[in-house]
């Protein structure tokens, strides 16, 4: 981001820079609303623990099933 002499960025203390292409105004009203909108979200709360242990349970092996590629017969 660079500084500016105009009175209008100034005071916001920040600019928008398009560094390639030419984007239309509607194009930087859009962009700069949705910054605006983020910037005044409220942060996120503290994520949720994770788990200790794993949420499902392994079956038990059953002597006599194999898969077909199985070379235990």
């Amino acid at each position: 981001m660079s500084r500016s002499t105009d009175t209008a960025t100034d005071r916001a203390g920040l600019e928008i820079r398009v560094e390639r292409g030419h984007a239309r105004p509607e194009e930087l009203a859009a962009l700069t609303a949705i910054l605006l909108a983020r910037a005044a979200a409220p942060a996120a709360g503290p994520a949720a623990p994770e788990r200790a242990t794993a949420a499902w349970r392994r079956r038990r092996h059953v002597p006599g099933l194999h898969t077909a590629h199985s070379w235990q017969g």
